[in-house]
This record gives structure tokens, sequence and C-alpha cells, in this order.
């Protein structure tokens, strides 16, 4: 006897949506930015930038390692177990939008430039002991995981994505400005800096918004100032020309290292083939200041005020 055609359907239905949400016991996990519960630690595959291999390992292990790369030795367990948080929320929320897998068919990615700062071989017993403390914990909000962005120094008070980070999309309703006491224990020579842009740092950085080059540069302008001080619109001047850009997008493409940050003086030096700028903090001031959460584990802070200090109406959840 042959099967009714709608047999067929409901078999080719059932398919679809078995296909779409993952098999029992299925090696890959499917990600998504809604919230989701999980039995155990998911395992992840990861490519490491310093071998170009791929590996998995669980997601958990992955994280002591990102906690040792990103913070300084001898710190806080509390200011580990908030790096940890907010490092988790980071990557599922990556994880997510694809990872890195069209770069490396690797969930994520052990190039800081790609995803996270990595290094297994800082791990130790204090880091561990604040990954295992804060197993499963993410912030969220609305039920999805927030944009985890952190840096290390945000010069005394965050600020808005838009600014920091020159971020395209709705400003996140848990990004606001926070006084921050870095100040505290942050040493003057990580607080403070001075960079010099040459014509040809600032062509590159040109050519990477797809903007035409000025020549040699003459001039850097501070069109305007955000409430905190970042400076989110300038001006260059060069004998070919000018560019007007935002902020943010000036400093990602002229190189993150070389300008640590948009928190500049006005105490501008402007010579012909190269400016000479002085500014404060290191990053782009979004979400979790690293020296701020050791400044406030050292007041006794936990870990889960820390992070909600930085990340205002956003809530703690347990995902495994």
């Amino acid at each position: 006897m042959k099967t009714p055609k709608i047999h067929w359907l409901a078999l080719l239905l059932m398919a679809v949506v078995l296909f779409n949400a993952g098999c029992p016991g299925k090696e890959d996990v499917l990600f998504k930015n809604i919230v989701t519960r999980f039995g155990k630690p998911p395992v992840i595959s990861v490519y490491d930038k310093d071998t170009g291999q791929k590996k998995r390992m669980d997601i958990e292990e992955y994280l002591t390692g990102v906690v040792a790369g990103e913070m300084k030795p001898g710190w806080s367990l509390n200011a580990y177990a908030a790096q940890a948080i907010i490092a988790r929320t980071f990557t599922m929320e990556f994880l997510g939008r694809g990872g890195t897998r069209k770069l490396h068919g690797t969930d994520i990615s052990t190039d800081e430039k790609e995803a996270q700062a990595y290094n297994a071989k800082a791990v130790t017993p204090v880091i561990r002991r604040a990954v295992q403390l804060t197993k499963g914990l993410v912030l969220t909000y609305k039920n999805r995981y927030i944009k985890g962005w952190y840096s290390a120094s945000c010069g005394g008070i965050t600020t808005y994505a838009k600014e920091g980070l020159a971020y395209k999309g709705p400003e996140p309703p848990y990004i606001k400005p926070v006084k921050c006491p870095e100040e505290k224990v942050i040493p003057t020579d990580e607080l403070y800096w001075q960079a010099s842009l040459t014509s040809a740092d600032i062509d590159r950085a040109l050519k990477q918004l797809n903007q035409k080059s000025i020549g040699t540069v003459n001039k850097l302008e501070i069109l305007k100032r955000s409430q905190t001080n970042r400076v989110t619109l300038l001006k260059l001047t060069g004998s070919q020309g000018s560019a007007t850009l935002a902020g943010g997008d000036f400093r990602i493409n002229v190189g993150p290292e070389k300008l640590r940050s948009i928190w500049l003086s006005n105490d501008i030096e402007n010579r012909p083939g190269e400016i000479k700028v002085k500014g404060r903090g290191f990053g782009h001031g979004v979400g979790l200041c690293q020296w701020g959460a050791y400044a406030l584990a050292k007041e006794n802070r936990s870990y889960k005020e820390i992070v909600q200090h930085y990340y205002p109406k956003t809530h703690v959840s347990k995902i495994w």
C-alpha cells in the first residue's frame, strides 16, 4: 500500500526539525544567543594560533587559559572570577554569532584579535579556582547573553559602545558609563601614555576604512568629545586633503596597541608627517575594566558585585 502524500510531508518536516535542533549525542553543539541550559559544560573546537592546530576542549578549560591570558598574575580571586564570568559570557555570545568558523572551521580561536587572549602556560591555582567557582555563570539581559565587552583600563570611567567602539548597532541598555576606582591600583605608566602617529600609520588606517589618502599628515583636530572625555569625532588634515573619522573607528584601524585609547588630551603636537598625542587608559573602555575589577576585589567586593557594577540591569545566570 502506498504511503499517503501527507505522511511524506510530515516525515520531511520532522527530519528538518531534527536537523536544525541537533540530535542527542551529536558532537557539535548548536549555539545561539538565546540563553540555553546545558547538562554539562560543552566541548568546543579551538584554533591554536601558535601551532596552527585545531583541538577540542571543555569550554571551562578553555576559559582558564583566557583568564590567564587576559589578566595579570598575582591578582585577587574575585577579580579573576569576575573576568571568568565575562569571558564565559563573551564566548557564548560570540559562538552564537558563528565564532571563528568562517576563518578556521572552529568555534573559537586563541588569537586575541579574533576573539580573546589565551595563555594556558600562565594558569595558576588561583585562576583555576576562580573559573571553577563561577562554573556555568554568565551575564544575561532579557534571556539573552550580553555582549561581554571588556578592556584593560577605562581611565576612570567606562563609556558607551557607540563611543568607545564606534558600535554600529543600537546601544545595549546594559552598557552605561560607570565610575571606576582603577586609579587606586594602576601604575601611573600604565594609566598614562603617549604615541607618535606617522603619515604611513594614518594612510594604512584610512585604506582599511575605504577612505582616500590625505598625503603627508600635518594636523589632527578634536571635533567632538563624549561626556566621558572620549574623542568621538576627529579630523585629519594632510597635503592632499582631509578626513573626518569616528574616534573608535580610527583607533581600531590605526592599531589599538599604538593608539591605546581615544581618551586623548588636548596636548597634541602637530608636525608634517608625524602627530604626537597623549592619553589615558588602555582599550575601548566599554564594559568591565580589568584594573577596576582588581581595585574592587581589593575592596572585598564579590565577583557578582563587580560584574554588575560594570553592566547595570544584567542578571547572573547559571547555564550548566
